[in-house]
């Protein structure tokens, strides 16, 4: 029976899932920013507890590899790379929208399509368009929304949205065609998907394994002259 520890971090959620041939078997999830890198390793340690198992009995580890938030990725990363080095697991990298997007599975009928976004900041996401058969339509990229936004596609059949910028997506789209899926946390469908990645071999090389940040990472120049 094959384990695999899911560990999502891209957004301000930090969450541990932990799934046996594909299906969830536990997780446990915090919704508070900024506490990835004092709480994720002992929320993978409680889960692990509840099950009797340590790290080393696992299967591999799947970790969010983007797009998100900066910080969130990095810790998700080292974290998972670390644990796969100690203890001789493969890594299965998921991308971020493609998680939020497994949500519209079972709802998802031929002339469908899924947009997964990701807040950034005001009005913009990154996001992509996937059809029923998980094609992309429309590659990743960042989006402005205003109430015209996807118009092309609502008026050709349902759109599903999904992840954790629905609330504010919701307020200025306004159409038939439009159905928004609950819920900002994706730990379990990376669950599913990294079982499908398992079974087909597709496994990180942990060397060179970086995640997909949106944006280029802009280091400030010290205003104090005696950090120059």
């Amino acid at each position: 029976m094959k384990r695999i520890l899911s560990i999502e971090t891209f957004t301000k959620v930090c969450a541990v899932a932990l799934h046996q041939e594909g299906k969830l078997l536990g997780a446990i999830s915090l919704h508070d920013g900024n506490v990835h890198g004092q709480k994720l390793v002992p929320l993978i340690e409680a889960l692990l507890l509840q099950f009797g198992l340590k790290v080393s009995r696992l299967d591999a580890i799947a970790v969010s590899k983007g797009p998100g938030s900066y910080t969130g990725l990095r810790i998700g990363v080292s974290t998972a790379k670390g644990l796969c080095y100690a203890h001789d697991l493969p890594l299965i990298g998921i991308d971020s929208l493609n998680a939020y997007a497994f949500k519209a599975n079972s709802l998802l009928k031929p002339g469908d399509l899924v947009v997964p976004m990701i807040d950034a900041r005001r009005m913009e996401v990154y996001t992509k368009v996937l059809n029923h058969e998980w094609q992309e339509v429309e590659s990743i990229k960042p989006k402005i929304l205003d109430g015209d936004s996807f118009g092309e596609y609502l008026s050709s059949g349902k759109v599903y949205f999904t992840g954790d910028a629905n609330e504010k997506v919701s307020q200025v789209l306004s159409h038939p065609n439009a159905y928004f899926i609950d819920g900002v946390e994706s730990v379990d469908e990376m669950g599913r998907l990294a079982w499908q990645a398992f079974n087909r071999g597709s496994f990180e090389d942990l060397a060179y394994f970086e995640p997909n940040y949106p944006k280029a990472f802009l280091v400030k120049k010290a205003k104090n002259p005696l950090l120059r």
